[in-house]
């Protein structure tokens, strides 16, 4: 049986006042992170999860709410945790050389550091698989601003198959990808159709049936969503709310 946990489910704004883009999941063979946003750490400790349980962070894009968390995981990893064990980080292409930069600027330098533990950086392009950690994962292209390199995953921890989509508009081989999930992690950031780089509920509601899935959450949830939470009927993620499948 696997275990997912929300630990950020805002947009890039912290709308509600909740977390960015995080969310945990715990296998047979061990744990993997979706996304690592900037308030990672902070969710991490407030729900009493432990950095060293996660062996995968795996990036759906390039913007900060969703990867900007990197570098002081790495940080926290090697000065309060003292890891020892190896983490995989593994996203679209370009992770590590954008994953240094990001360090950099934030003055958090990842090369004049003695590591305790090894650090392997992987690319997944969009239709490859790659075994990795607790899972086998198979990436797909998301409709999302192209310069971000978006990509959406489906990943079999054990039995279990979550389907992550990352930042994205509606497109014709959403269902396709995500078919036969145990579960669907979806953004849904509005309410009414105004993008076409993001969800909104309106959509989600019109393709519902669509989406061959044991079960559908929404997270990414921005300032108007956010106050739907637990009044729809589609379930709404929020920060903490933990799931067994």
């Amino acid at each position: 049986m696997s275990e997912v946990v929300f630990i950020g489910t805002s947009d890039a704004f912290g709308a509600g006042g909740r977390r960015q883009s995080a969310v945990f999941a715990r296998g047979e063979r061990g744990g993997m992170l979706f996304d690592c946003g900037g308030t990672t750490n902070t969710g991490l400790a407030d729900l009493g999860l432990s950095r060293d349980e996660i062996d995968v962070i795996l990036v759906s894009h390039f913007h900060g709410d969703h990867f900007g968390g990197i570098p002081a995981f790495l940080y926290a990893a090697l000065y309060t945790d003292h890891r020892k064990h190896a983490l995989e980080i593994v996203g679209p292409p370009e992770i590590e050389a954008r994953v240094r930069t990001l360090a950099d600027a934030m003055g958090h330098h990842l090369d004049d550091r003695e590591w305790t533990f090894p650090i392997h950086y992987r690319e997944l392009h969009a239709g490859e698989r790659l075994a990795c950690g607790p899972a086998e994962i198979e990436a797909f292209a998301t409709q999302h601003q192209p310069e971000a390199h978006p990509q959406g995953y489906v990943a079999r921890l054990g039995r279990e198959r979550i389907a992550y989509s990352g930042d994205t508009g509606w497109f014709e081989a959403l269902p396709r990808h995500i078919a036969g999930a145990d579960l669907f992690i979806c953004e849904c950031t509005l309410c009414h159709a105004e993008l076409d780089f993001h969800l909104s509920l309106d959509e989600l509601r019109e393709h519902r049936d669509d989406l061959d899935c044991g079960r559908l959450i929404l997270t990414h949830l921005g300032e108007e969503m956010s106050r739907e939470r637990g009044k729809i009927e589609i379930d709404t993620a929020d920060d903490g709310m933990a799931v067994k499948l």
